[in-house]
């Protein structure tokens, strides 16, 4: 959520960068701004009231002493008017905070200065690729016939038991994907990540916190009857331990890991772009997240990103990254870099990881703070990234690894499993 004093201070350059987005702010900024501007008011008249019936009180008191009960009496009728004032005032104030909240839910998060204006992914811009295509000498096979052909993972037993979009993974299918995950997470500590285990399932403030609430609800699966949502990211429950926070000092750099299955809705699409593990509703995450003063914000995201290429690189995967435009940039991130894998046997690009930073919006909502030199509380910075999502991970290691007799399995993982080669 933006800072109400930035929208008050900032309302065009806010417009401006919000149009890189294709999305106009200018009635619901100036819709903000004019309920703003009556919540001040009628706060103004709320103290005003409180400080008469505080002088009142005082009043009240010293006629009493001095034997004035007629006067203390009649003092004490002025109280009861100016309680019945200041409950209106503070049901109005309550209204018009509620109404600002609500306002405020729907405008996105500004591009950063580097992000270009664009509608889709079609214009995001490619920032650096590496590696090359792999050439096979024989009819390479995608991964769902791969995965069939060594009984890696079984597609229709997760129909069978569950549905479309939750895989059954069996044997050294199973095995790779513990293994991968394992890796991500050794990485993860090594690079100074402090891994928790998170829970599943979150609560709407929660959701709110990190801005899954109100813009992705259609795509969390929502359980009514306890009010919870199975998380869409790991970055949720991990984000939110922060909640409600102020730091004691500006001295911090907070680095969380922590594996989860991640559950979504909606799965996109029919056709060759959701077959087998390239879109899935249930899917395995190692995710990492950063909470950061802002002046090392730029920082952290670099760091984050080099992460990202190092284990990318280490599983012998060709990959590029791109810097996403204002139209596909997530609507809580000010910039997203989006990584993705080449797919040698379905000749694609596949999205695996998309590392952003959300500046103040999440700490806003989450009401994340830390106290600066001067002892006065300041907004923290937040980021996360994937590190790394596993289907198409897998997909990619299956195809651009296969062989005509196998399936080689990359050294970093050696140490994981208990075979070479499927």
């Amino acid at each position: 959520m933006l800072e109400i004093q930035r929208i008050r201070t900032e309302k065009e350059s806010i417009i401006e960068g919000l149009k890189k987005r294709h999305f106009d702010a200018s009635e619901i900024i100036n819709d903000v701004l004019a309920a703003d501007e009556k919540w001040r008011s009628e706060k103004a008249k709320l103290e005003d009231v409180a400080s008469k019936m505080n002088l009142v009180s005082k009043e009240i008191g010293i006629l009493f002493k001095q034997g004035k009960v007629q006067e203390a009496n009649e003092a004490k009728s002025q109280t009861t008017v100016l309680k019945l004032e200041e409950s209106t005032l503070k049901l109005s104030v309550d209204e018009l905070q509620a109404q600002i909240t609500e306002l405020m839910y729907q405008l996105p998060n500004v591009p950063n200065e580097l992000v270009k204006a664009g509608k889709s992914e079609l214009d995001n811009e490619t920032i650096e690729e590496h590696g090359s295509k792999v050439e096979f000498g024989f009819k390479a096979l995608p991964h769902w016939d791969l995965a069939s052909k060594y009984n890696l993972i079984d597609f229709e037993l997760g129909v069978k038991i569950t549905g479309a979009g939750f895989p059954m993974y069996i044997g050294k299918g199973a095995k790779l994907q513990r293994a991968l995950i394992n890796f991500f997470l050794d990485e993860a500590d090594n690079a100074g990540y402090i891994e928790h285990q998170a829970p599943l399932v979150v609560n709407e403030a929660s959701a709110l916190g990190t801005g899954q609430l109100p813009d992705k609800e259609g795509q969390m699966y929502y359980m009514p009857e306890d009010d919870l949502y199975m998380i869409p990211t790991g970055e949720v429950p991990l984000t939110n331990i922060y909640r409600d926070v102020i730091l004691p000092t500006e001295d911090f750099s907070i680095k969380i890991t922590g594996y989860t299955p991640c559950f979504r809705r909606e799965a996109g699409s029919y056709g060759s772009d959701v077959r087998g593990l390239n879109r899935l509703h249930q899917f395995d995450k190692v995710e990492i997240v950063r909470i950061e003063h802002p002046k090392n914000s730029n920082a952290a995201l670099t760091e984050m990103i080099n992460h990202v290429k190092g284990l990318l690189e280490k599983l012998g995967l060709q990959y590029r990254v791109l810097r996403l435009c204002g139209g596909d940039t997530g609507f809580a991130a000010s910039m997203t870099y989006d990584f993705e894998v080449y797919s040698a046997a379905q000749d694609k690009w596949l999205e695996v990881s998309s590392v952003s930073r959300f500046d103040t919006f999440q700490s806003t909502r989450l009401k994340l703070r830390f106290k600066n030199s001067e002892k006065k509380s300041q907004l923290c910075h937040t980021l996360n990234g994937s590190a790394l999502a596993l289907p198409r991970i897998v997909a990619a290691l299956l195809e651009n690894h296969q062989t005509d007799n196998g399936i080689k399995i990359p050294e970093v993982l050696h140490p994981y499993l208990n075979f070479t080669k499927i």
